[in-house]
């Protein structure tokens, strides 16, 4: 229930950034709004499962890309890359993670992990939602380590 609130004021926030001319969705195209739809319900769901979520939309100076999530799943430092979609007549969500994209979080993650103390395990996971159900609750799969670093 309280995961609930918590996504309900997030909602809330961001509909008061646009109404206060921070950022405006209007223009933004629908694919950007989709998927941050995606990330801000698998964000949730992650945090239902026990993540505790330390970074999100992660960007280093020195690589291009960006970290969509960056959680603790126990002990483990999670590199998480979400990857939304409205149907699912072309290849999955998670096929969308190629070996150019792995570089890509690799690189970024490595920048992240060189930030964090200690020297604690790393894993990169995989989230696809989907929002072709024809209900408002997506489909979300988690992808526990879904490839290694680069």
């Amino acid at each position: 229930m309280k995961g609930r609130v918590v996504q309900k004021v997030a909602h809330a926030l961001d509909r008061a950034a646009a109404v206060t001319g921070r950022e405006n969705p209007e223009r933004l195209p629908q694919h950007l709004l989709t998927g941050r739809r995606g990330e801000d319900d698998a964000y949730f769901y992650l945090r239902r499962l026990g993540y505790v979520m330390v970074a999100r939309n992660w960007r280093s100076p020195r690589h291009r890309g960006e970290l969509d999530m960056v959680g603790w799943d126990g002990d483990v430092l999670c590199f998480i890359e979400v990857k939304t979609r409205t149907t699912r007549d072309v290849a999955p969500a998670e096929a969308a993670v190629d070996e150019e994209k792995r570089r890509d979080l690799g690189a970024v993650a490595r920048d992240y992990r060189r930030r964090v103390a200690g020297n604690p395990a790393l894993r990169f996971d995989v989230v696809s939602v989907y929002y072709d159900t024809g209900v408002t609750l997506p489909d979300i799969t988690l992808f526990k380590n879904a490839f290694p670093m680069p």
